[in-house]
């Protein structure tokens, strides 16, 4: 009787709000084929890079998305498509888990709006096809917050245990998910009721599993002289610049990645619950209180930081998942339906610059022409197979020649400079010394050439000779999209300031 009175809600749905499933069924199509047509982003190719060196964690973040990737591609291979694939799949159980989480605060009405909410964003999009940290970690963070919400406000014990690991699988996707014990501890301290369990028993055997569970990530640092959390905490810390501007340019790319609607639904919110309560948290109804505490630390405190260092688009999403939720407590639907017109049109206007690229992106961090570095690059290689090659930007270009090539390309520690995850993966450049190699440099401009030269004068210390060949040219729908330059670099002596390995 309930899957037929389900399936009679579905039918309804879907005869009442024809404009929207016509949508929906739109930007999920287009979603599904971004799979297949994108191009491979850097980030794609510098994780996949990471699975392939298999650790128990990583310099710029924990391992989670690195296993994930090296799963994926040991199962179906080492294509774009497969790793594109895994990103789609975890989302897929993101959204899924998302809405679980939603029917604990709301209605099951509302908690399809909150659902629709989620879906139509740009960033479910950008977690379904760019191999970022953020990935797993959307999954881990929505399944922490049911695990913590079954043992505060249900009280059943077991888990806390299960919070403890969901948290654990959480902060070896991104360092980001110290937010969830810190927001967990937060309630506890603010609410009259639940107080109680900040000296349970339970509370310290849920701290224990996190900490066993976190465990691969610790080890590795200790192993690594704490390189991963130095350069997370104090390493971010040393780039602190006063840029006032900045707190607008962050309005914008949270506009973009939620949408307009939501995003201000959200300002709007949090105003009014200011205003209705002023300073008096405890009086917020207790499950509101509970999905403020991990919306607003993260959401607010990343605002407050952008006027001093720039905050990147992706570092508020773990925040919307309860964000979100919170909002759809008023959210109608007229409102949901502006906020997906936005979706419309955002996913059509994406579809276009994949497929055509109308708008050059003066940067490394786009999906249009890498796989034509790599042919050009494999050309190149097979006119001097005993070369080395190398690039000399942070990873990007290293790593998309990682993923075509199927052989390690270096980057800058070839230069004696820091190199990221280059750095740790066991590589010996004294055993290079005298080899000859393969410079490639990508041209952010494909028009503008001047840093040719001052490329050459960075290599000359390292190398007896250097001889320019035709660069890489990349072109799309008949128009030159890309560029990269070539060099041939003749008896590489490494810096002295590289000791060597024993």
């Amino acid at each position: 009787m309930e899957a037929s009175a389900r399936s009679n809600s579905f039918i309804a749905y879907v005869t009442a709000n024809k404009w929207m499933v016509a949508v929906i069924c739109m930007v999920s199509l287009l979603r599904l084929s971004f799979i297949d047509i994108m191009g491979p982003m850097p980030q794609d190719a510098y994780y996949y890079f990471y699975g392939q060196h298999f650790a128990l964690s990583y310099f710029d973040h924990p391992p989670a998305i690195a296993w994930i990737l090296r799963a994926f591609t040991d199962l179906f291979g080492p294509h774009v498509f497969v790793i594109k694939l895994a990103d789609t799949l975890i989302t897929i159980c993101t959204l899924l888990v998302f809405y679980q989480l939603s029917k604990l605060f709301l209605s099951r009405h509302r908690a399809w709006n909150a659902w629709l909410l989620l879906y139509s964003t740009l960033m479910v999009t950008v977690l379904s096809l760019v191999s970022t940290p953020d990935v797993p970690l959307m999954l881990f963070w929505s399944l922490s917050l049911i695990a913590i919400y079954r043992a505060v406000f249900e009280g059943r014990r077991l888990y806390w245990i299960w919070a403890g690991i969901a948290m654990g699988l959480a902060f070896d996707s991104k360092y980001t998910a110290i937010f969830l014990p810190a927001g967990a501890v937060l309630y506890l301290l603010l609410s009259d009721t639940h107080r109680k369990y900040l000296w349970s028993p339970w509370l310290v055997l849920s701290v224990l599993f996190f900490c066993i569970t976190i465990s691969p990530v610790v080890i590795w640092n200790v192993s690594n002289q704490f390189a991963s959390f130095r350069f997370q905490s104090s390493g971010r810390v040393s780039g602190a610049e006063l840029h006032p501007l900045d707190f607008f340019g962050v309005i914008g790319h949270q506009a973009a990645i939620l949408l307009p609607v939501l995003l201000f639904a959200l300002f709007y919110y949090l105003y009014k619950i200011i205003r209705k309560y002023k300073w008096q948290i405890t009086r917020i109804p207790a499950e509101q209180l509970f999905l403020l505490c991990f919306f607003v630390p993260i959401f607010a405190g990343f605002f407050i930081l952008s006027p001093v260092y720039w905050v990147k688009i992706n570092w508020l999403m773990p925040a919307y998942i309860t964000g979100i939720i919170w909002v759809s407590t008023w959210l109608t639907s007229r409102y949901i339906r502006w906020q997906w017109f936005f979706a419309v049109i955002v996913h059509l206007g994406l579809a276009v610059e994949i497929i055509f690229y109308p708008v050059p992106i003066h940067s490394d961090d786009t999906m249009i022409g890498w796989e034509g570095l790599g042919t050009g690059v494999k050309a190149v290689a097979a006119q001097y197979p005993d070369d080395f090659i190398f690039s000399a930007d942070d990873y990007k270009t290293s790593a998309m020649l990682n993923l075509y090539l199927g052989k390690l390309v270096y980057s800058k520690n070839i230069l004696g400079e820091n190199a990221l995850q280059f750095d740790f993966i066991g590589t010996d450049i004294h055993s290079l010394k005298g080899r000859n190699a393969i410079f490639i440099n990508s041209l952010t401009d494909v028009n503008d050439e001047i840093d040719e030269q001052q490329d050459v004068e960075t290599l000359r210390p390292y190398f007896s000779g250097i001889i320019s060949l035709p660069s890489i040219v990349v072109k799309l729908h008949g128009r030159v999209v890309r560029k990269f330059l070539v060099f041939r670099c003749m008896d590489y002596q490494p810096p002295a300031n590289v000791p060597v390995k024993e």
